[in-house]
Order: C-alpha cells, then sequence, then structure tokens
C-alpha cells in the first residue's frame, strides 16, 4: 500500500511521533493508523492518541425551532470535508433538536440524545465514523412570547433574532440582514463609549490642520457628521436594511411598530485559531536540504 504524505502528518498529529517513524509504522501495519499508533507505543515512540486535541475549527451551525423556541448550535470538525459528511450532518441536525430544552452545552452534552444514550455519547460514536476530533463548542437560545426567527447561511453562519412587534417576516428578514452585514450592537445606545471616543480621537488626527483650525462650533459639527455615520455602520437599526436599502433597519422597525429585543451571530470556527505547518519545510530540514 502506498503510505501518503497526508497519512503521515495525521499519525505524527495524533502520536506526537517523529515524522520518519510515522512512515515506518504505517509501512509495517499496511497503511492502517489506528493499528500504527498501537506499534508506535508498544515501541516506546508515541504518547497516547492524541485525537481528540486536534483543533477543530471547521463544521456546521444548526438551528432547530418549535414556535417561539430557537436554538443554534456550532458543531466543530477538522476538516470541511467531514463537515459534509452525512453521519456528521445527520448527528448536528440531532443535536440542534436537543438543544431546544437546554440552555448550555455542558447541559446540552449531558441530554438524552434523539435514538438513545446522551449527546456526549453520540459525540464519542460520530467520532470513531468520521475519524476526527468532534467538538460541540457553543449554542445560543431563546424562549420568549416575542416573535423568534432563525437563519443559516450555507451551514456557516446561523442567527437568531427576537422582535417584540412585527410579523415572522420581518423577524426573518432581520435575521437575514444580520448574518449579512454582522451589526456588532443594536442601537446607537448600545455603542460603548469608548469606542466612540476612540474614533474621536481617530477623526481628529486625521484632520488637516486647516480643518483643525476651525472654529470649536464648526470643527464639532464635522466630527459628529463623521462620528454619526460610524455609529450607523456598526448598530442593527443604523445600517440600510438589505431587502430594501431605500430605508435604514430602524426606519423599517418603526414602519411596523417593531423592536429587537437580541439578537445572536455565530460563524463557524469564529475565534479558533488554526495551526498551518509547513510539512515540506521540514522534510527538508530532516533531510539536510534546509
Amino acid at each position: 500500500m502506498d503510505i501518503t504524505a497526508q497519512m503521515v502528518k495525521e499519525l505524527r498529529e495524533r502520536s506526537g511521533a517523529g515524522m520518519m517513524e510515522c512512515k515506518k509504522a504505517l509501512t509495517q501495519n499496511n497503511g492502517d493508523i489506528d493499528v500504527a499508533i498501537e506499534w508506535l507505543r508498544k515501541q516506546g515512540l508515541a504518547k497516547a492518541d492524541k485525537k481528540a486535541d486536534r483543533v477543530a475549527a471547521e463544521g456546521r451551525i444548526v438551528l432547530a425551532q418549535v414556535g417561539h423556541k430557537a436554538a443554534l448550535v456550532e458543531i466543530n470538525s477538522e476538516t470541511d470535508f467531514v463537515a459534509k459528511d452525512e453521519n456528521f450532518v445527520a448527528f448536528a441536525d440531532q443535536v440542534a433538536t436537543a438543544a431546544l430544552d437546554v440552555n448550555d452545552v455542558e447541559a446540552l452534552k449531558a441530554a438524552p440524545f434523539p435514538g438513545g444514550g446522551t449527546v456526549e455519547e453520540a459525540r464519542a460514536a460520530v467520532i470513531a465514523k468520521v475519524g476526527e476530533n468532534v467538538q460541540i463548542r457553543r449554542m445560543v437560545h431563546i424562549d420568549s412570547q416575542n416573535e423568534v426567527a432563525g437563519y443559516l447561511h450555507g451551514g456557516r453562519i446561523g442567527v437568531l433574532v427576537e422582535v417584540k412587534g412585527g410579523s415572522p417576516d420581518l423577524a426573518r428578514g432581520l435575521a437575514m440582514h444580520i448574518a449579512a452585514m454582522n451589526p456588532p450592537h443594536i442601537t446607537e445606545k448600545d455603542v460603548p463609549a469608548e469606542f466612540i471616543a476612540k474614533e474621536k480621537e481617530i477623526e481628529l488626527a486625521k484632520m488637516s490642520e486647516k480643518d483643525k483650525s476651525k472654529p470649536p462650533e464648526i470643527l464639532e459639527k464635522i466630527i459628529s457628521g463623521k462620528i454619526n455615520k460610524i455609529v450607523n455602520d456598526v448598530t442593527l437599526t443604523g445600517q440600510p436594511y438589505v431587502l430594501d436599502t431605500n430605508d435604514t433597519v430602524g426606519a423599517v422597525l418603526k414602519k411596523a411598530g417593531a423592536e429587537v429585543i437580541s439578537f445572536h451571530r455565530l460563524v463557524v470556527g469564529e475565534g479558533i485559531e488554526k495551526v498551518v505547518e509547513d510539512y515540506a519545510a521540514e522534510v527538508m530540514k530532516q533531510a539536510g536540504l534546509a
């Protein structure tokens, strides 16, 4: 059996053994990575299987909703390939359903899994099937008497929004807007004072000496105009509505007599640092060619 560089890379990550030892282990064991790990450990060349420690930065955002109760869950895999695997997708969808009745990840792991056992036991089973680390990273949950809408974009971005007043169509449109525009805040009053102070400082530094020499009241008016634009850019209500860019979201809400109470936006792998290794350079180094 041909031993590929990808097989050596995976065995090295899981075992902690050197590249040459990994290649030998795979050669001795017909390319079977699990058996090769055991062989390395017996030779005293490997630590315990590190599959559970590998970085899981791909995956899916999944959504479940029943009436005014909804949940979003981020479930991670190591590769996009596994994120599209039918076993992983089925597991993720069932986890979303289980998340409707809990409020945090630890409770979700202990929750009953459709089909038997707990969610955590099902996670261990899917790891065995797909051969990659799978993690339930985070979840958000809304249970309200207000309008609740969820939206998924390509399985990689998920949004939940709670709206007081308005219609289900408006709530869904707002969820789509939030997915597309990623506003950090709902309204101007939610923008931190330190953010505004820093932006004022930046805008003042960018101004020409000629503008800076203008009367204080004129200078304040110029700065205020720039800050208002920045605040509109970072607030949901200040942004042009993606379904009708002639109006801001704030204007659309006012017409409908509605108010956004809260929203959540999850993106796959957000905030996870991916480690990228240059294996070609490492091989060159070990071969004395670099």
